[in-house]
């Protein structure tokens, strides 16, 4: 390589992003620029890795480029060394703060710089106040409060110039020390002017936000922290170098009562602390997460892998007490480098944070529900029609009506009246029933019939409290004593419910249908109108877990029409056929089977069969204003175990109906029931809130979401899910301008999708990823992308898609002003071309990509000064793209065609077509100007000056351009 391609690599990398990326690749650089020993080269690459490893995350690499560097510059001062003095002496601030960091590093290595640092400053004229500031850390590092007061008053007193921090890290600093010595109200007042300014700084502004944090909260200015929390937090969270600061933001969420929150982020960053930038880093990370975990309540932590160990589930208190033990070991190895205890009182104080005040609300995906009433609240009656929230539902079902139970009743008159309850729904009535029996007669030696009804009456029980095996366990013991006492019919019955439950596991799944048939045939015969359509409505379920929905619908069909008078019975049934409908695709007979089943069930008062039926119509009708309308009488009347499948499908209903913003209150509700009762399905509803935001606009929220999602996808091992979800995100940190995370995630979703099954995936990702390069500038970058998604496309065997890369990849080239690369593509192209010739009549998409297939053929070959050529290109182009409707193309496809008559000195041809198009364009769009220059050229190439110069002052065209 020569140092001319060497120099033009690192310019490259300095566009890079901050990382292990851009670290990588400045090493890899290093060991070429040594070998071509070329001092200036070797110079500036070490100045560029010494800026790299600082905002990469690996400062202590920083020390020996410095080094280097400061000697080179001492040893043989060359011309160019002064070029880069500014950037020297700025690296002086690095070098203080990072040796700080290291307990290694002796206390009087750092105060030797900074007297290097000073010496240097005075001899170039410059101010001192940086050097303050950093002798002001050093004391407020050690806990020498005067001696920090002292240099702090010269640092805000001495001027400022251009070594001085920036004007959002200055005050930075300040706010920290202003807070942290109980001067909360100055600090916000100092950052209030700092943030309504423009931070440019790669630090600001969540630096400084995250320094208000405290002093926002302690002053009351809530709203402003939650803001302060989510800006920063977003922009710091995929930068390794900013550990120390997420843990200020851990910290944060542990002081509002997120400690939910507060779990997510620690697992979030939690394998950093095995390649932390720091020990000062790593123990204040780690001091926070502990005291995090320690009042969270979790009982395991997620632990992601880091190189060379497994993910696992650890126990959380474990983790609190391994993470606290790190952060007091490495505060002690910094007390004894410093001869203080500061840093170990100031990590007891991290350690002992606790929740405190009011809480603030701060995730955007789950909230805090209100607090159960103790029942000593008066409750006011609401208004018809009045919303009712879900704390309030919680509390009147919380209310169980009390039930008496005939005081003279037997044992089997009890049992006959739980059977009875069980189908009407009446689970309080059933459940007084049972207990009354037990009470009463639970000692007593019953007949083996009557121990046979109880046991069936628990099996049932526990089959609702989907507790499978227990039911199995009694319904087997029921069956033998029914059996045993030659009681046929109730022997069936119990028979088809053991089936039931069987079959909802495969390795019973045989024994369960055998026993259902079975039944269903004996009470055929045996069973009066009720049992036997009870009956096929059993074998129809056992079949329905079965996945067997033809036969299923064939054993419903034998019931009869009334459930023998059972209008219970009737209802289920009528649900069980919307079921099985709508899996057989016969939506319009599933949607009138659900309309039964919720008439019947509100006839007969029973909430949960109505909540079943509203779900049933919703998913079923094909207005989604219907569906909304569906849920939300669900939502009216569901039991609190039904609140969740009905706020999720509430909120896909909002969603589809265009209500966005109402769709995301619901899913939120949805993913905070899911955690409240430990579901782990809270990962798949995140990552449709994060959907939902990002339809609605709210794309921090979205961004935040997305991220936990990945996160829950990944521990559920469910990868297809969690690549999906990544897409979503990647779209979404496009659209806020977080242009590398975009990236970082297509790059991540092209090597997860990389197989056969994937390609057209892959293709699309690639694609993506060229198309945010282009657009940020990128060229280079951009073609690479694009010309790997035309080949994924044409594994993938998708020519139309593969055309639109190549094409794409044409003009990336030729924007990055690598013509050769460029001809290459269109020399591709015109093989892609090619293969669609001869068609009769093309489809729109195909005529479409051809026209701009030779668009951007004809603007590379412009570039290679072949304007014949090119312009024999555009023949036709322009009709073709009109005959499609695509009339913007087609204007700018006539422009460029006007552009190549005149270069081939043909005004007289260009000056009508110029003219047409000018006239077609809307006023104010872009190519209005390009348009009016281009036609006034023309006009002046003709000799017709006059109308020239008129349509450059209506345009106000410079004339001398």
């Amino acid at each position: 390589m020569s140092d001319e391609d060497l120099w033009r690599v690192l310019r490259g990398i300095a566009d890079m992003p901050y990382g292990a990326g851009q670290i990588a690749a400045l090493e890899q650089l290093l060991r070429r620029v040594d070998a071509a020993d070329d001092r200036h080269l070797a110079f500036v690459t070490r100045m560029q890795a010494t800026t790299g490893y600082v905002y990469g995350g690996e400062p202590a690499k920083s020390f020996v480029t410095f080094s280097w560097c400061l000697s080179e510059f001492d040893r043989d001062p060359q011309p160019y060394h002064q070029r880069h003095l500014h950037q020297l002496l700025w690296h002086f601030k690095y070098m203080v703060s990072g040796l700080l960091k290291f307990p290694e590093v002796p206390l009087d290595r750092t105060y030797a710089v900074l007297d290097d640092m000073e010496r240097r400053y005075r001899a170039g004229g410059h101010s001192l106040q940086t050097v303050h500031k950093h002798r002001f850390r050093v004391a407020d590092h050690v806990g020498d409060a005067d001696a920090a007061a002292h240099w702090y008053r010269l640092w805000q007193t001495t001027p400022r110039d251009e070594l001085s921090d920036c004007a959002g890290c200055d005050p930075t600093s300040q706010v920290g020390y202003l807070a942290g010595t109980g001067r909360d109200a100055e600090a916000v007042a100092l950052a209030e002017p700092v943030l309504a300014g423009r931070l440019t700084c790669t630090e600001q502004p969540q630096a400084i936000l995250t320094a208000l944090l405290l002093p926002y909260l302690r002053t009351g200015r809530g709203e402003s922290a939650r803001d302060a929390h989510r800006e920063a937090y977003r922009k710091l969270r995929g930068n390794l170098a900013d550990l120390w600061d997420i843990g200020d933001h851990i910290e944060f969420c542990t002081l509002t009562g997120n400690e939910a929150r507060a779990v997510e982020l620690v697992e979030r960053h939690l394998d950093w602390l095995d390649r932390s930038p720091s020990p000062a880093a790593a123990m204040h990370f780690a001091a926070t997460a502990a005291a995090a975990l320690r009042h969270s309540g979790a009982a395991t932590v997620y632990r992601r892998a880091a190189e060379g160990r497994p993910a696992a589930e650890v126990p959380a208190p474990t983790l609190a007490d391994e993470l606290a033990a790190t952060a007091t070991g490495l505060a002690a190895r910094f007390d004894a480098r410093n001869g203080t205890a500061h840093q170990s009182e100031w990590i007891a104080r991290r350690l002992a944070v606790r929740p405190s005040g009011e809480h603030l609300p701060l995730s955007a995906s789950v909230r805090r529900r209100a607090a159960r009433p103790t029942g000593d609240e008066p409750t006011l009656p609401l208004p018809a029609g009045t919303p009712v929230s879900a704390e309030r539902r919680g509390r009147e079902r919380a209310e169980v009506p009390t039930v008496t139970v005939p005081a003279d009743a037997d044992a089997d008159e009890l049992l006959t009246l739980a059977e009875e309850s069980w189908g009407r729904h009446d689970r309080a009535t059933f459940q007084a029933a049972l207990a009354a029996c037990d009470d009463r007669f639970g000692a007593a030696d019953l007949p083996t019939r009557t121990v046979a009804h109880r046991l069936a009456l628990r099996a049932a029980e526990r089959g609702d409290e989907d507790d499978i095996e227990g039911a199995v366990e009694l319904n087997r013991a029921a069956l033998d004593l029914y059996r045993s006492a030659g009681e046929e019919v109730p022997a069936q019955v119990v028979a088809g419910r053991l089936g039931v439950l069987l079959t909802r596991a495969d390795e019973h799944a045989e024994e369960g249908l055998t026993l259902v048939r079975e039944a269903a045939e004996v009470l055929e015969r045996l069973g009066d109108a009720r049992q036997r359509a009870a009956a096929h409505d059993r074998l129809a379920l056992a079949l329905l877990h079965r996945q067997q929905w033809a036969e299923a619908l064939a054993a419903l069909d034998r019931a009869s029409a009334d459930a023998g008078g059972d209008r219970h019975l009737a209802a289920r049934i009528a649900l069980h056929r919307a079921h099985l409908l709508e899996q057989s695709d016969r939506v319009d007979e599933a949607r009138a089977a659900a309309e039964e089943a919720r008439r019947i069930g509100r006839e007969l008062g029973i909430d949960e069969l109505v909540t079943a039926a509203c779900l049933a119509c919703a998913r079923t009708v094909d207005d989604p204003a219907e569906a909304v309308a569906a849920c939300d009488e669900a939502l009216r009347v569901a039991p609190a175990d039904a609140e969740l499948p009905v706020r999720v499908a509430r909120a896909r209903a909002l969603l589809a109906a265009g209500r966005a913003a109402d769709a995301v209150d619901d899913f939120v509700e949805a993913v905070t029931l899911c955690v409240e009762r430990g579901a782990e399905g809270d990962a798949f509803l995140r990552w449709e809130l994060a959907n939902a935001y990002r339809v609605v606009g709210r794309l921090a929220e979205a961004a935040e979401v997305a991220e936990e999602a990945v996160l829950g996808l990944d521990r559920l091992g469910a990868q297809a899910e969690a690549d999906r979800c990544r897409h979503l995100l990647a779209g979404v940190y496009a659209g806020l301008g977080e242009i590398d995370p975009a990236l970082a995630l297509l790059e991540q979703l092209s090597t997860n999708l990389d197989g056969p099954d994937n390609l057209p995936h892959r293709a699309q990702v690639l694609e993506e990823a060229g198309g945010i390069l282009y657009d940020a500038d990128r060229d280079a970058k951009a073609a690479e992308r694009f010309a790997a998604a035309a080949t994924a496309y044409r594994l993938a065997n998708l020519p139309l898609d593969e055309l639109r890369a190549r094409r794409r990849e044409a003009y990336a080239w030729f924007w990055a002003d690598d013509r050769p690369a460029a001809v290459r593509a269109v020399e591709l192209l015109d093989g892609l071309t090619a293969a669609f010739a001869g068609q009769p009549e093309p489809e729109p998409p195909v005529t479409y990509e051809l026209a701009m297939a030779a668009e951007a053929a004809a603007r590379v070959l412009v570039g290679e000064e072949r304007p014949d050529e090119a312009l024999a290109r555009l023949a036709g182009v322009p009709d073709r793209l009109r005959s499609i409707e695509a009339f913007g193309e087609a204007a700018q496809v006539e422009v460029l065609v006007g552009e190549l008559l005149l270069r081939l000195d043909r005004p007289a041809e260009a000056e009508p077509l110029l003219r047409r198009v000018l006239g077609g364009l809307p006023a104010g769009s872009r190519p209005v100007r390009q348009t009016a220059w281009l036609l006034a050229r023309a006009l002046d190439l003709l000799d017709r000056q006059t109308e020239a110069a008129a349509l450059r002052a209506e345009h106000d065209l410079d004339p001398d351009e």
